[in-house]
């Protein structure tokens, strides 16, 4: 009974603390796919279930796996107010400066995108069906978690300055609320030169939001009414304490729309990095791996979904 119960709460913290949230996850990982040329979207879009159930799968790892959590994060502040000038990107010379050790305590997320885009490109060179759709997942997810400002800082749930919870606020709470008015369409995926580069450019870019998701919640807590800031909540089958729908709107407002950027930035990264491993991999043919193609009732509605999202409509 205490090992359920252990799992049971083990399940629920993972699933309080995800990044992100379950449901961003799964809708950036979704709709990364619409964002893929013409030889690889058949492919994808065959998977797209898969792909969307398993973008949370490198989460769930954490309640299993102890060397798990580091690579969710950059504790980028624990190097400095200019961190990104002194971190060297080549992990054996950031661990020759730092030592092994640091770098594991305070994250690895830019070196986790590289390590799992070669692990894709060698999947593809296999022409290893599941190792594609796995290492896609988890790769997406990765992305996805350098895409949020708080996963760049020590102060990842504002327990530093008196704002705890902020980080479900921001990449949970928000999403659920807003995001099916969101605009994603940030064009058609590119081909990404140097995949390590560009993970630290992603985790650059989050860093310097950091500050202003935190001020911005001090600001709106100070004139925000104390009684109206929580509301119960249904979460599954129960009431929970969590953010009120006005609570979080403000928040977004104040923010000026930097959720839906970050998602939007994040769903055109995750294609680019397939994309770009596909190309690294010489471009094999995906149509071969393909075992059972979408019947024509999930092509149209695949079809439906992908106008949408190019049209920039409500999803």
């Amino acid at each position: 009974m205490k090992r359920v119960c252990s799992l049971i709460m083990g399940l629920l913290l993972i699933l309080l603390c995800s990044s992100w949230g379950f449901f961003a996850h799964y809708r950036i990982n979704r709709l990364a796919v619409f964002t893929l040329p013409k030889a690889m979207a058949g492919f994808y879009k065959a998977n797209i279930e898969f792909i969307t159930a398993h973008a949370i799968s490198a989460d769930k790892r954490r309640y299993v796996d102890s060397t798990e959590a580091p690579r969710h994060f950059l504790n980028a502040d624990h190097y400095g107010k200019k961190p990104f000038n002194v971190i060297p990107q080549n992990r054996d010379d950031a661990v020759l400066k730092y030592s092994a050790d640091t770098i594991n305590k305070y994250g690895t997320l830019p070196w986790t995108i590289q390590f799992n885009y070669y692990r894709l490109v060698k999947a593809f060179k296999d022409h290893d069906t599941l190792a594609i759709l796995n290492t896609s997942a988890n790769l997406g997810h990765y992305i996805a978690d350098a895409h949020v400002p708080l996963h760049l800082t020590q102060n990842y749930n504002g327990q530093l300055t008196n704002q705890t919870g902020i980080h479900m606020l921001w990449e949970s709470r928000i999403p659920e609320l807003f995001s099916n008015h969101y605009h994603y369409y940030a064009g058609k995926a590119r081909y990404i030169q140097d995949p390590l580069a560009e993970a630290f450019k992603i985790s650059r870019s989050s860093f310097k939001s950091v500050d202003t998701v935190l001020r911005f919640e001090r600001i709106l807590n100070r004139s925000f009414p104390a009684g109206k800031k929580y509301a119960l909540v249904m979460h599954g089958k129960k009431y929970v304490k969590d953010y009120s729908v006005a609570y979080a709107r403000a928040y977004q407002k104040l923010l000026g729309g930097m959720v839906e950027r970050r998602m939007r930035s994040a769903i055109l990264a995750v294609g680019s990095y397939w994309y770009s491993a596909w190309i690294d991999a010489g471009q094999p043919d995906l149509d071969e791996l393909i075992k059972q193609p979408p019947g024509n009732a999930e092509k149209r509605k695949l079809q439906q979904e992908e106008t949408l999202f190019r049209s920039g409509k409500k999803y």
